[in-house]
């Protein structure tokens, strides 16, 4: 049986460049001959331990029998694969989203996933052109798994003519405060994870988003988005891009940020047209603002954040803490994320998590006094409800803006693309609780910010505003 899916040998390892990576893929823009399978796409790849390809063979082997049984025990829902393919199936991503977040967000605002086929040699190749343009950090702990037999190809959202800004938003909403211990009601329903979480962050050296707050982005307001971009913004010329929160690229290209015009000078070119400049009096400041103002009417317009704000709020109603205590009731003798019951779900239960959600409509939006059944179905739904949460709380969205082409400062439109919704595993629950537990800890005795939760009622959860 034929399949239609692609084969990246078709190309070579020079028409894709390196475009940035996170934690678990890289990423490259195709940039070689005119060629209508591949125009316009970007290659995600997974990657693996560093330690792991210095011995190909006994890797290779070790990932051929996880696949196998990982096929095995969770054959994919509609995964677009053939019976003749099942050596390895396709990337857990392009079939998360098929079976699950198709159903959740409006597939205008999703990137198009593909499956392509990948071969060793040709990730060799890859991997030497690339590893001298990867951040030290990331080459001494990680590099192009060279195991796999397929990879995604995505639509290029930042490549090509124009410019696009990926914003990572975090967590955009406070917590119910029904699940909540007494120790940390007080502190988790005035200030958000993620500002509690950036104060941790900041103690012990670490360059992070101070002054950014989601609920500012995620509120609606349109004084309040402002704030959100300026406080971006500043974040990422004063680290010089470190904090990925924001990042800009123009043409394909990432901008590593100064505090100079010389280093933003792609940026500039695109938000000025030929015949005028920034104010030479405060160029930088003219700069950000016209930034700002170009973002902030699409992000004003778009349902995309209100649409993750919800979808994070209703997915985590229990917080870690009342899933931790759920699990606790039910599995008094095994810890969070252990035993058979940290199984990961495989994509036949995605599928009926999703049906089972739709018949329980507002139920997992909760009111306070609704008591949660201690059951193992209703453990199995609050955990797949959790992780799916954690999915959208890690995203990114690509503003894919087009070049101004005259200085009238009319909005030039764009549009706004969700990426990153990766299945997160079960065993990473015991992981986010002491995470959770250390970062509510070290803002014990912190003056609180004041985080407003603009689309609920009293900001503690509860109930949504009309």
């Amino acid at each position: 049986m034929q399949t239609d899916t692609l084969d990246i040998a078709d190309t070579s390892p020079q028409d894709w460049k390196y475009i940035s990576e996170g934690g678990s893929t890289i990423v490259f823009s195709y940039v070689g001959p005119p060629n209508a399978r591949f125009d316009r796409t970007a290659l995600r790849l997974r990657k693996g331990p560093t330690q792991a390809h210095e011995d190909p063979e006994k890797y290779q082997k070790s990932q051929l029998a996880q696949e196998e049984e990982h096929t095995i025990e969770n054959a994919p829902v509609d995964a677009g694969s053939s019976l003749d393919d099942l050596s390895e199936p396709d990337d857990p991503t392009i079939v998360f989203q098929r079976t699950v977040i198709e159903q959740l967000m409006p597939i205008e605002h999703l990137p198009r996933l593909q499956s392509v086929h990948v071969e060793r040699a040709w990730l060799e190749k890859l991997a030497e052109r690339t590893e001298p343009l990867r951040p030290h950090e990331r080459r001494a702990k990680d590099t192009i798994d060279r195991g796999r037999r397929k990879a995604v190809l995505a639509t290029d959202l930042v490549g090509g003519a124009g410019w696009a800004v990926e914003i990572k938003p975090k967590w955009g909403f406070l917590p119910n405060p029904t699940h909540l211990s007494l120790e940390t009601r007080a502190i988790k329903t005035r200030t958000c994870r993620f500002c509690m979480h950036a104060h941790m962050k900041s103690t012990q050296g670490e360059d992070v988003a101070l002054g950014y707050c989601p609920l500012d982005l995620y509120s609606g307001d349109a004084a309040r988005v402002e704030q959100a971009l300026r406080a971006l913004w500043d974040v990422w010329v004063g680290t010089g891009g470190k904090v990925n929160n924001l990042r800009v690229f123009v043409e394909g290209k990432m901008v590593k940020p100064r505090a100079d015009l010389e280093s933003l000078a792609p940026l500039t070119t695109q938000l000025f047209p030929a015949s005028t400049n920034p104010d030479s009096a405060h160029p930088l400041d003219t700069l950000r603002d016209a930034f700002i103002s170009t973002l902030l009417p699409l992000l004003m317009h778009t349902p995309v954040l209100r649409t993750l704000s919800t979808l994070q709020r209703t997915l985590d109603a229990l917080d870690i803490e009342g899933l931790a205590a759920l699990w606790s009731r039910v599995h008094p003798t095994m810890p969070l994320g252990t035993g058979p019951a940290a199984r990961d779900p495989d994509m036949a239960e995605w599928a009926r998590f999703i049906s089972v959600r739709a018949a329980r409509g507002a139920q997992d939006n909760a009111e306070e006094d609704h008591v949660v059944p201690e059951t193992q179905e209703e453990l199995r739904y609050r955990v797949a409800a959790y992780l799916l949460g954690a999915s959208f709380k890690d995203c990114s969205i690509i503003l894919r803006m087009q070049p101004r082409t005259t200085d009238t400062g009319a909005d030039v439109g764009g549009t706004v693309t969700v990426i990153d919704l990766d299945v997160k595993g079960v065993d990473r629950l015991a992981k986010w609780a002491a995470l959770d537990r250390e970062i509510v800890d070290a803002y014990r005795g912190v003056a609180p910010r004041d985080c407003v939760d603009a689309h609920y009622d009293g900001g503690g959860g509860g109930v949504p505003l009309a």
